[in-house]
């Protein structure tokens, strides 16, 4: 699998993540964040609750995972659906700038995986 070139016709010298102000590095922080991409990921195949979530996600504690599905709620890439029922349902969902994270994000999970044997270190 290759990715596409990056371009930076969208991008002007103020917006490159090699300079400490871009606001560009706000974003790769996100999504570079291990919960982020892995919850991102988790939601592709629609809306999801929060407890299928924590059971998909080994390992978060709930505190982590609310604190990453704010995050990524406030940056656009998540929507919260609250239910009006007894008890309350809440669903995440993905929305379309959350939708075109998942492309690239998938091809790095998939690329781990291939390549993790690969590592010095890592239990093979």
């Amino acid at each position: 699998m290759t990715m596409p070139a990056a371009t930076t016709s969208s991008c002007d010298d103020a917006r490159s993540v090699y300079l400490a102000a871009c606001p560009c590095r706000d974003m790769l922080d996100l999504l570079a964040n291990k919960w982020s991409a892995l919850a991102l990921g988790a939601m592709e195949d629609g809306p999801t609750r929060f407890g299928r979530l924590r059971t998909r996600l080994q390992g978060v504690s709930p505190k982590v995972l609310t604190q990453t599905l704010r995050r990524l709620e406030e940056q656009g890439l998540v929507h919260r659906e609250i239910y009006a029922e007894v008890p309350p349902r809440v669903e995440y969902s993905l929305t379309p700038l959350g939708t075109d994270a998942c492309a690239p994000l998938a091809h790095l999970r998939n690329w781990v995986e291939l390549n993790i044997d690969r590592f010095p270190g890592t239990p093979g």
